[in-house]
């Protein structure tokens, strides 16, 4: 089994009111960058990438980056820059990118430019995900919702080209035109990094994976509804001649362990405050599904509302739900006996190849994050790969989707 370590470094320095008052009172795409403190942003920063470096020391296989815009939930605007620091001041783990959001790009070349540098620099430890991205960030550049899933394919195929094929080559898609693709840099590993790709279970996305033979990375999805989604991939597998297997899967969970299970509950209420942003307030639900970029195959309509409609969703996270996340194991947080006996129980139903380890958020501190981060190393991080032999849970490198 694979793990790598995530955390979407949150800037948490403004307060309820300040989002009240944003237009729409919306923590993302119009809360205004007014609240935002470059010292301490620079802080924070540097604060992030010491935690990254520290988790090779502990052993993590992958350090996992994202990207958002707008908002002060997620700090990471342009990871591929995180990610070429890391990949220079890092050795050993892969540099996983889930993902660059490619329909926002309008020059993806650039984007296989920028990502051959980084697989180089790592000597050849990139992983290359790629996302459609939320609404809010078709919003935040202009980028017609309606195009995504097109824009999406599009840019994904012309960036498998422009790294597997010599140039020059002429393009002319739908959505993009180029009269010369001969970008001189090409990725160290052959015949391209590996592709993984991040979700919440689009039904439109897991065939597309499937086709690809693509690891499909689901974000915090509801275990059950996880398993049907798997389903989905399955059936579009074997329409194309193989079976998949765990290596075919990725499952992205918010653990945070401390010495006591008292002490982590109480540090654990600091994610509530990450993704969802500070006050917890309701996000207009066109920022997140602006019209037309939802798919609409009337075949998915029922799990799509299912997913949907699941009370721990991001956006639905409160104080009161506190305790009911707990309970149905939606975060595992507790002291490393807790926290591994909890995992057994999901890795056992969902059976992912890759795990992703999301350590901190919000407003959890950095001393308690690096604890975190020294149990993982020393108790739950062994435990894990242990479990991972015993369910036969393999991973993208020791079995080649």
């Amino acid at each position: 089994m694979f793990l790598m370590r995530f955390t979407e470094r949150a800037y948490v320095n403004y307060t309820a009111e300040d989002v009240k008052n944003s237009p729409n009172s919306a923590v993302r795409l119009t809360f205004s960058n007014a609240h935002f403190d470059p010292q301490l942003g620079s802080d924070l920063y540097n604060t992030y990438l010491d935690e990254y470096e520290y988790c090779e020391e502990i052993g993590f296989d992958g350090l996992m980056l994202n990207e958002h815009h707008n908002t002060p939930t997620c700090m990471g605007a342009t990871m591929n820059l995180e990610a070429a620091i890391l990949a220079r001041t890092t050795k050993k783990p892969k540099i996983v990118l889930l993902g660059n959001p490619l329909p926002i790009f309008d020059n993806p070349v650039r984007l296989a430019e920028e990502l051959a540098e980084i697989d180089m620099i790592s000597r050849g430890r990139l992983v290359s995900g790629f996302v459609r991205g939320t609404g809010v960030e078709s919003l935040a550049t202009n980028t017609n919702p309606l195009h995504n899933r097109e824009r999406f394919q599009e840019a994904h195929d012309l960036i498998i080209k422009t790294w597997t094929t010599p140039g020059p080559f002429r393009w002319e898609g739908e959505h993009y035109h180029f009269r010369v693709v001969n970008p001189f840099e090409t990725p160290l590993q052959k015949p391209h990094p590996p592709i993984w790709v991040p979700g919440t279970g689009s039904p439109e996305t897991l065939e597309w994976c499937a086709e690809h033979h693509y690891p499909f990375v689901f974000l915090e999805t509801d275990p059950e509804a996880t398993i049907d989604m798997k389903t989905i991939y399955a059936d579009t597998a074997r329409e194309h001649g193989y079976e998949p297997g765990p290596e075919h899967f990725g499952y992205l969970l918010r653990i945070h362990v401390q010495d006591t299970d008292e002490y982590a509950k109480e540090v654990g209420k600091g994610y509530l405050v990450g993704n969802v942003g500070v006050g917890r307030l309701p996000m207009p639900s066109d920022y997140m599904f602006p019209v037309g970029y939802s798919g609409r195959d009337p075949k998915y309509l029922a799990l799509r509302e299912r997913i949907r409609s699941d009370p721990f969703r991001v956006g639905g996270l409160d104080t009161a739900g506190y305790e009911a996340i707990l309970d149905a194991n939606r975060m595992i947080i507790g002291s490393p006996d807790t926290v591994i006996r909890k995992l057994r129980d999901v890795l056992s139903r969902v059976r992912p190849g890759i795990l992703a380890v999301w350590t901190n958020d919000g407003s959890i501190s950095h001393k308690d994050t690096m604890r975190c981060l020294e149990l993982m190393g020393q108790e739950v991080l062994p435990a894990l790969r242990e479990i991972g032999e015993e369910l036969e849970l393999t991973d993208p490198f020791q079995k080649a989707p």
